[in-house]
């Protein structure tokens, strides 16, 4: 059962910058052109603590460690006298969405770390080993949560919910718009009867994690470098013990999933006869006429496979019709040999497992690599790149439900990569956590 406890979060000083220009998206989204972006438009800008540089080629991590340090010292940066949890709500518009405004609610707040075979916390997709040797490493330098894993869990009843009403009747100590249009607005709970409530009702449950499986296992590697270290490990209660973590209830509008397309480019030897020739041994396909024009209706085309079977759109340069593909019933995706029987028929794993690699000779590991894949997150967009000039087809992808995603993650399976994106990200610097083995949370 999750132990859920509350920190002295560090958060900035409002009086000293503008949130608004200080936080930032995870660090797994900035490239390096984004990064300048951020750093240029506030010297305290949090991508200086999560995306480190250092002068002359030294140790980007001490830097980070050295720029910590000296915001808390200049007062930039603030711990909390007392233990809190913190509201958190994130108001947002997407394309996809019909660009109305939508908030996705949840709360801050510190977590006992459990291995995954304990079922308590539990992932959905599978990790690299380069990204948390990076993040341990700035982990071990800084020891700091940065920004927190985003898990989920289920409140049917809202009960999570109403606990948080009376703090959220309450001025926000944090309310910033950051570049994407998404409004982030954070209130502080240290009342120690709602506190208690709030851990009272979250024992029984189970969290999932839907983004940060890679800090997540990096604060398990943190956690294991801390006991290390220490004659009789860690104290029951050290803040070692511990991840920063935002949780969210599923049962909401706001935990929204957008779909993750794919742009197929510089494949020797591809042409688009040959690929419906050849799909048709797997898929029935049908046209979706003017869909080009009609993401709408490309969508609904895709919703409605029949017999619920796996599907997705495909759309060819120079054309303005899409192709509907929905996985023939016939076909046994286990003897296939695509997955276990949990992930064997998602639209994502049918598209790489039979289209990708069986059709068109892509590799396992040339479409993790990247060989001739990019990914595109917005529809419109991969759309748009269907006229690129090395652009051979777009796949076009449904979201995921909640609702699958808790269904894998119950039977201990992991979906194929870049299955799920939640939207929006949650934004690194709001609140940071300090990791002192010596500090006890309870």
């Amino acid at each position: 059962m999750p132990d859920i406890a509350p920190l002295r979060g560090i958060l900035y000083d409002p009086t000293r910058v503008d949130p608004s220009k200080v936080i930032a998206p995870p660090y797994d989204v900035i490239d390096p052109d984004e990064r300048a972006r951020l750093a240029a438009g506030d010297p305290h800008n949090c991508v200086r603590l999560i995306l480190p540089e250092a002068d002359g080629g030294g140790d980007r991590y001490a830097a980070a460690a050295k720029t910590l340090d000296a915001w808390l010292a200049e007062g930039v940066l603030r711990r909390d006298d007392r233990k809190s949890m913190y509201r958190y709500h994130q108001i947002f518009t997407h394309p996809d969405l019909g660009d109305r405004p939508v908030t996705r609610t949840g709360f801050i707040a510190a977590v006992r770390l459990h291995d995954f075979s304990e079922r308590v916390i539990l992932p959905h997709e599978r990790t690299l080993r380069g990204p948390k040797v990076d993040r341990l490493a700035l982990m071990k330098a800084t020891s700091a949560h940065f920004s927190q894993i985003f898990t989920m869990f289920k409140d049917s009843s809202g009960e999570v919910e109403r606990l948080w009403r009376k703090t959220e009747k309450e001025q926000p100590v944090v309310d910033a718009v950051t570049a994407d249009g998404v409004r982030h607005l954070l209130w502080r709970c240290s009342d120690a009867e709602v506190l208690g409530k709030i851990r009272h009702a979250m024992a029984p449950k189970k969290l999932y994690i839907a983004d940060g499986h890679h800090r997540y296992e990096t604060m398990l590697a943190l956690r294991e470098h801390f006991a290390a270290g220490r004659d009789g490990g860690l104290s029951t209660y050290s803040a070692a013990q511990y991840g920063t973590m935002f949780l969210s209830s599923m049962d909401q509008e706001g935990m929204v999933i957008l779909p993750t397309h794919r742009i197929l480019h510089s494949l020797e030897g591809f042409s688009k006869a040959t690929l419906l020739d050849q799909a048709r041994e797997y898929f029935v396909i049908d046209k979706i006429e003017k869909g080009v024009a009609r993401p709408q209706a490309i969508r609904d085309a895709v919703a409605a496979a029949p017999n619920h079977q796996p599907a997705f759109a495909v759309v060819f340069p120079g054309e303005s019709d899409a192709w509907r593909f929905t996985l023939d019933p016939q076909v046994n995706t286990l003897a296939l040999g695509l997955a276990t029987k949990t992930v064997a028929k998602l639209d994502v794993t049918v598209l790489h497992g039979i289209l990708l690699e069986r059709v068109l000779g892509i590799s396992p590991a040339a479409q993790e690599a990247q060989t001739n894949l990019r990914y595109v997150k917005d529809t419109g967009k991969a759309l748009a790149a269907a006229g690129q000039p090395d652009t051979q087809a777009v796949f076009l992808l449904a979201p995921s439900s909640v609702d699958r995603v808790k269904h894998v993650s119950d039977a201990g399976e992991i979906m194929p990569q870049k299955s799920t994106y939640f939207f929006p990200k949650i934004a690194s610097g709001l609140v940071i956590a300090r990791i002192d083995p010596e500090e006890e949370l309870i």
